[in-house]
């Protein structure tokens, strides 16, 4: 069985007694820095959206949760997009964005602690993403109309020509990004 890849403590705490140790407050900052910055590189993927954009923020948000425990995912997806909203005022994409980064992340992480080496990783991967393009298709489906001129009828019209491709897509780059560097950022933060 694969080496586990993620720092040995439980998922919420570095400390017995369950309190965060300065190291960990001061990675997972770095990590939620990363993140925010991360979230203002927007690429178009998906060319018959142009409107829809990707960011690689949710990577960072995925490597700390496989590494730290999906507490510090959840904490890495939420922070930067809350700051973000004083900068850019698009609440609703900023929540939909916390709602796909944490329905992928957070049970991807716990099922890969559960099951252990990439078996575990591959199945929290997929699992994750399952979960995470349902949450994307149902957010759309209530979220889009709040704030455009687009009414439920036509969202669920746009589901498989666009909501579920360009989801798809942006999850599996999330999950073949981060099964690539998850391991060597745990090797380097656990030193």
């Amino acid at each position: 069985m694969a080496a586990s890849t993620h720092v040995s403590h439980d998922a919420h705490s570095t400390t017995a007694g369950g309190a965060w140790s300065t190291r960990r407050i001061a990675t997972t900052a770095l990590f939620c820095a990363l993140a925010f910055v991360l979230t203002f590189v927007e690429i178009p993927i998906f060319p018959p959206a142009p409107w829809l954009m990707y960011d690689p923020s949710g990577i960072v948000a995925f490597v700390a949760a496989l590494v730290f425990g999906p507490s510090t995912g959840a904490i890495v997806v939420i922070l930067p997009w809350v700051l973000k909203t004083l900068f850019t005022f698009n609440v609703w994409g900023h929540v939909m964005a916390i709602v796909a980064g944490v329905a992928l992340c957070v049970p991807a992480a716990l099922i890969a602690r559960r099951l252990g080496g990439a078996r575990g990783l591959a199945a929290g991967m997929v699992a994750g993403a399952v979960i995470a393009l349902a949450a994307c298709i149902v957010g759309n489906i209530i979220v889009t109309p709040l704030y455009t001129a687009v009414s439920t009828a036509e969202v669920v019209a746009m589901i498989v020509p666009i909501l579920l491709p360009f989801n798809a897509l942006k999850i599996v780059i999330n999950c073949v990004v981060t099964a690539l560097i998850q391991k060597p950022v745990a090797q380097v933060v656990s030193k």
